[in-house]
């Protein structure tokens, strides 16, 4: 008998086992709270859905409303002006469906931290609408995360170290309670802790929300509760039932959510608006994010605006970053000149790559290898006497600068 008919007698003597029914569990309603009139008292609204109930805050404001030093309606123009950027930036947004979002949660991390508090702030009905929801306790989270609309598509979420935080937990939940929720949605998502790191890098020292407002936004809380009590706050008021100062945490989360708006406008018309301009170094610091971007001809006019405007002490950093945009486009002897008015100011660590450029176009284009030996020598005591490298990197420039010297005066032998 063949393989093959051998292999269908073995398959008529298994038995077939019919496939379990699996069925999913039926959704369990969750009782009311017990200080579920106190709390409406205290003048928030209550939301039933199918899953439970949900505390709710609405509050509306003008358009013309001031935060800080800024007006709310000035994200228009902010939406305009990426409007007009040809090209995509992390920060950049069509202003089609942005939600300005924070939240509060009852820990750091981990499966056990619950997301208690959702705060999304849009425009609609002529007016910008910030809706906060909290959850009435962790038995109505699913109804909680139901309620927050994130599982719509095609929105664009803006938030503060929202992506590595606020959107994981977000996302943990949403798994946790998956089997009853609609597919959570992968939104656009702008995070403006990276772009403050990028724009204020070595400007500030610290990148704290309320640092950057008072910084930079002109807002100063006051009666603000340090946001690592809010856990606290919430969980005691869930034990006890009294509200009040569980409110004072929905402050905080608003300020958090006002700022995020205004600090987009700032950011926006600092990065595409000419003639709105902080210091030598926030705009360095701007022309530097364009080049990394390979947006070089964005980073070009901010350089040459710097350099333009500022002395050489405070364009030093340009001066260095525009003689990398001419080596690019093969300007050699424009990226020379670039280098040798950055070098006087530079700090030590951008000396030593300015001198080093410069040797390589002094013996590469120009053929002066007593001037390439020069900045070769002038770079090795840099190395020396810079503290902060290692003793291994100290090793290697030397090595490198020292094999350069070598082919260089072998070259003028």
């Amino acid at each position: 008998m063949s393989f093959e008919k051998n292999l269908l007698q073995m398959k008529k003597l298994v038995k077939k086992k019919p496939a379990k029914e699996t069925s999913l569990a039926s959704f369990v309603m969750p009782s009311p709270p017990a200080y579920l009139e106190t709390w409406k008292d205290a003048g928030l609204e209550v939301i039933e859905n199918q899953f439970g109930l949900v505390f709710l805050k609405k509050t509306v404001y003008s358009p013309q409303f001031f935060h800080g030093s800024f007006k709310l309606s000035d994200v228009f123009h902010a939406f305009e002006l990426w409007n007009q950027l040809e090209v995509e930036h992390p920060i950049s947004t069509n202003g089609q469906n942005v939600v300005f979002f924070d939240t509060e949660t009852t820990g750091l991390k981990g499966t056990g931290t619950y997301i208690f508090l959702s705060g999304q702030l849009v425009f609609k009905n002529n007016q910008f609408e910030l809706t906060q929801h909290l959850m009435a306790d962790p038995s109505h989270e699913t109804a909680f995360l139901y309620e927050t609309g994130l599982w719509k598509p095609n929105q664009t979420v803006i938030t503060y170290n929202g992506k590595s935080f606020d959107w994981p937990q977000l996302e943990t939940r949403w798994t946790l309670n998956r089997t009853y929720l609609p597919k959570l949605s992968l939104p656009h998502h702008i995070d403006l802790l990276h772009g403050s790191r990028r724009v204020w890098k070595g400007d500030l020292t610290q990148f704290k929300l309320t640092s950057i407002e008072i910084e930079k936004l002109g807002f100063k809380r006051v009666g603000d509760i340090p946001g690592h009590l809010a856990p606290i706050i919430y969980l005691d008021a869930v034990k006890n039932g009294d509200p009040h100062a569980l409110l004072k945490v929905l402050y905080h989360n608003e300020w958090d959510i006002l700022s995020l708006l205004t600090l987009f406008i700032h950011s926006s018309k600092l990065l595409l608006e000419e003639s709105y301009t902080e210091t030598a170094l926030t705009s360095t610091n701007i022309g530097k994010w364009f080049a990394d971007l390979k947006m070089y001809e964005k980073s070009q006019d901010q350089f040459d605006q710097i350099t333009s405007t500022y002395e050489k002490e405070e364009a030093s950093m340009a001066f260095y970053y525009i003689g990398f945009n001419y080596k690019r486009f093969n300007r050699k002897e424009d990226a020379y000149q670039s280098f040798r008015n950055a070098l006087l100011h530079l700090p030590l660590q951008f000396k030593i790559n300015a001198y080093e450029e410069l040797a390589k176009i002094d013996e590469h284009l120009f053929k002066r290898f007593n001037q390439a030996i020069i900045y070769s020598q002038e770079a090795l005591k840099l190395i020396e006497a810079l503290p902060e490298l290692t003793e291994t990197k100290k090793i290697k420039l030397k090595n490198a600068f020292e094999k350069r010297l070598n082919r260089l005066l072998k070259k003028i032998e």
